[in-house]
């Protein structure tokens, strides 16, 4: 295959990927990008429900005779906290992160071995019969040599800062065996072209959601928060489908 063949498939490999999205793009010139549809988060593709362990099954709460307080309630009044399927809450997401790390590391080491029979066992009397390209120069002591060295040196540092806070509201998808509640909240904001993306999902605990059925981001277990954004800036900022492709296949 010459060099004209092969260049001539790098740029139908090329033209080929960025066609790949090129319909939708030319499609969108001039539009501001659309908010996606309201749906069942659990319809959703790649959905998958979440088991975690659970203790064992204890006998449910029983009322006292004429009375109208449950045994081991912890409120007299009907909670009006989110607690079943379909509820609704309020994530507050504060996110204030800042770490830097710094790391170096040096490492070198050199080795010389000899080895060669001396005098030990006549082997000046026998040396003659060793072949030269074995002892060099014909001498029993210095029938094998060996020397070896290397070395390497690395540093890293890692400097970041992160400032999320903002609030969205979230949907109970699931209550666990135990009580604890899956929740999931989406929210998508449009200024201009641009869509802002807000993801929020993780198990939270009924007991930390407060009297105004609002629970903080650093209370949820396993805890998906994501924010991004598409449109023409976040276009802008993602490097081009042909330098992508040759960062993967490139190995230098």
């Amino acid at each position: 295959m010459n060099s004209i063949t092969r260049t001539l498939l790098l740029c139908m490999t090329a033209a080929t990927l960025s066609a790949c999205g090129a319909g939708d793009r030319l499609k969108n010139i001039g539009k501001a990008p659309s908010l996606s549809a309201i749906e069942n988060p659990t319809a959703q593709k790649g959905y998958r429900p979440v088991q975690m362990p659970m203790p064992a099954q204890t006998t449910k709460a029983s009322y006292s005779p004429n009375s109208l307080w449950q045994n081991g309630s912890r409120a007299f009044f009907k909670d009006q906290r989110a607690n079943q399927i379909g509820d609704l809450l309020t994530v507050e997401v504060k996110i204030t992160d800042k770490a830097k790390i710094g790391n170096t590391t040096k490492r070198s080491r050199n080795n010389k071995d000899n080895l060669g029979l001396g005098g030990s066992l006549g082997a000046h009397a026998w040396s003659n019969f060793i072949p030269r390209e074995i002892t060099g120069n014909g001498d029993p002591t210095n029938i094998a040599a060996a020397t070896s060295a290397s070395a390497s040196e690395g540093s890293g540092e890692v400097d970041r800062s992160e400032d999320i806070t903002t609030t969205v509201a979230a949907v109970v998808l699931q209550v666990l065996p135990n009580g604890n509640l899956v929740i999931e909240g989406r929210q998508e904001i449009r200024v201009n072209f641009e869509v802002r993306e807000l993801l929020v999902a993780g198990i939270v605990r009924p007991a930390d959601i407060s009297a105004n059925n609002t629970i903080t981001s650093d209370k949820i277990a396993e805890a998906r928060i994501a924010y991004g954004g598409r449109g023409q800036i976040t276009d802008v900022q993602q490097p081009r489908y042909g330098q992508q492709v040759l960062d993967v296949l490139l190995p230098f």
